[in-house]
């Protein structure tokens, strides 16, 4: 067997052994809390040792970014999508309920997702790190905007496209702590749908 070949074996076995560290973190943070697991019980719950976990993750935090950029990269592409079938001109009532209907609502991902922000509110540089993959989705939803300009009038009190962005992603978060407490999918839904036709247009947009 050549070298490459071997190379390219390893390199997919750890691969495989990565996503299947982060799929077992998932359902264990979802089921416990992020503050409340242990490296062991990662590597427990996914079957490998720690040192499989250390030749991938050098900590939870790097393992939670990890997957964090995971979601925040779906839900880009989501709601870039969703953005993306307009022309230079936004159909804002269109716009909104393709992305409702896109948007991921993953319950469990929102109680790992509060967890982990509480941990970062206590660690400056956790909380750093936390910010910049969060700006990720606002930049997606502020180049869309911003292509509107001169096309598509937004309301004046929003400011720029990043100003809006940043109410876009408020409303979002808003939504998404209410279904934290109520578990009702299709309310949430229908609120940031609400919520955001009202953000972008004057309020008074009807379907």
């Amino acid at each position: 067997m050549t070298a490459k070949a071997t190379t390219g074996r390893v390199t997919r076995r750890r691969v495989r052994t990565r996503a299947n560290l982060l799929d077992a973190a998932f359902a264990v943070f979802a089921a416990k809390g992020f503050g409340r697991v242990s490296i062991e019980e990662v590597c427990e719950s996914a079957g490998y040792s720690r040192g499989a976990f250390y030749s991938n993750f050098d900590s939870l935090d790097e393992l939670f970014f990890a997957l964090y950029e995971q979601r925040a990269d779906l839900i880009a592409e989501q709601v870039t999508t969703a953005l993306a079938a307009d022309g230079p001109g936004l159909d804002v009532p269109a716009a909104v309920d393709r992305v409702t209907e896109a948007l991921l609502l993953d319950r469990d991902w929102l109680l790992v997702k509060t967890d982990f922000l509480v941990h970062a509110a206590r660690d400056p540089a956790v909380a750093r790190t936390l910010l910049e993959h969060r700006a990720r989705l606002r930049r997606a939803i502020a180049g869309r905007l911003a292509r509107a300009r001169g096309h598509t009038a937004l309301p004046a009190v929003l400011g720029d496209a990043d100003e809006a962005a940043h109410a876009v992603v408020a409303a979002y978060d808003g939504v998404t702590t209410q279904l934290l407490l109520d578990r009702d999918l299709a309310g949430a839904r229908v609120w940031l749908g609400q919520l955001l036709t009202a953000l972008l247009t004057d309020g008074s947009t009807r379907h």
